[in-house]
């Protein structure tokens, strides 16, 4: 017979796993609805704030590689040759954008419906992984980075970029306001800092820029080896 405790522990692992749906297919809403204009907007600002971070990041990849919210595919022409490319994403029209990118550039790559949170892989699965402007919009970042992490082979690597909260005070006041505003309607943050996970598990820092009064954060970094 189930105690007092039990029940309550049980009922709030129901309301939490409810809660986890919720959001998730919230954000699935909206990032179909903003997959065909995607592209335009996330142009104007890689432009102002993101430079040449997606070369800097993806050109690195080796061997198996799984790119975690591949969104519309803006990646794809930056990943060298001879890489087996695997991308997941939760919104259908991102992948669908996905789609036709590869087919115009002749990019060879396995796409499939996918949750950053519990993604669909076996442990050890993947030479790199990437993630690109996407962890800030994840529910749950830190299952988000125990799952890159348990799909990631010992000594693999990862390939990480984000809009983070900034070294400038007067940033981040701007940034908690935004929060209040886009976390309920886009469930997008902005004072997150993934960093902190990867150093957290362990792994090896071995690229690391942040630049934009601190406001972008790209780092690559090796898994411990066992």
């Amino acid at each position: 017979m189930s105690s007092p405790v039990d029940k309550r522990r049980s009922g709030k692992h129901r309301w939490e796993m409810r809660t986890t749906a919720t959001k998730l297919e919230r954000s699935r809403r909206h990032w179909d609805r903003q997959s065909p204009s995607y592209d335009r907007q996330m142009g104007r600002i890689e432009r102002r704030f993101f430079g040449d971070t997606r070369q800097w990041l993806c050109g690195l990849a080796e061997g198996e590689v799984l790119e975690v919210a591949i969104g519309t595919g803006l990646n794809l022409d930056r990943y060298p040759a001879g890489i087996r490319l695997t991308g997941v994403d939760i919104s259908t029209g991102m992948l669908d954008q996905a789609r036709r990118r590869a087919e115009r550039s002749g990019r060879s790559v396995e796409l499939g419906i996918g949750d950053a949170q519990r993604l669909a892989f076996p442990d050890s699965s993947f030479d790199t992984v990437v993630c690109t402007f996407s962890l800030c919009a994840v529910p749950d970042v830190r299952a988000a980075f125990s799952e890159m992490d348990r799909v990631l082979k010992p000594g693999g690597l990862l390939l990480l970029a984000d809009h983070v909260v900034s070294t400038s005070r007067p940033v981040r006041v701007v940034q908690r306001l935004l929060d209040l505003v886009m976390v309920p309607q886009a469930g997008e943050h902005f004072r997150r800092r993934p960093i902190e996970q990867v150093r957290a598990a362990g792994f090896e820092l071995q690229r690391h820029e942040r630049f934009k009064l601190g406001m972008v954060e790209r780092l690559v970094a090796r898994s411990p080896a066992s």
